[in-house]
């Protein structure tokens, strides 16, 4: 199994849960803890960590096992990092105020990873 089946995994279950503004980051090229990041907005700290807890069962039923889960019930933010993907899902307000995306300024949501998620957020 590889980043890009984790990817496609991933980006699924956010789509199933209802996630929004979704973006993938590849950070290959930047960085060699992870390949890539995903951020994701929830509605509420339930959606939140409801999103984070079924990304995470419905990877695991995949065989792609979170090494780690940051973040609590009722947190504005829940990591979950995979190795190959961490997952960083948020209210819109720390999304905002953190600003991941600035953070890795230079490392565009490539045309390909960014086209596969709007496609599965957009289906109807």
């Amino acid at each position: 199994m590889t980043a890009e089946n984790l990817k496609q995994v991933v980006v699924e279950a956010l789509d199933d849960i209802k996630a929004q503004d979704v973006t993938v980051l590849d950070v290959s090229e930047k960085t060699t803890v992870t390949d890539f990041m995903v951020i994701a907005s929830g509605t509420s700290n339930r959606h939140v960590k409801a999103i984070a807890d079924s990304v995470a069962e419905d990877a695991g039923k995949k065989g792609f096992k979170a090494m780690s889960q940051e973040g609590e019930a009722g947190s504005e933010w829940v990591l979950l990092d995979f190795g190959d993907l961490i997952l960083h899902v948020m209210l819109p307000e720390a999304r905002a105020y953190y600003d991941i995306e600035r953070l890795w300024e230079g490392t565009v949501a490539d045309e390909e990873n960014q086209a596969m998620a709007e496609a599965m957020i957009n289906r109807t």
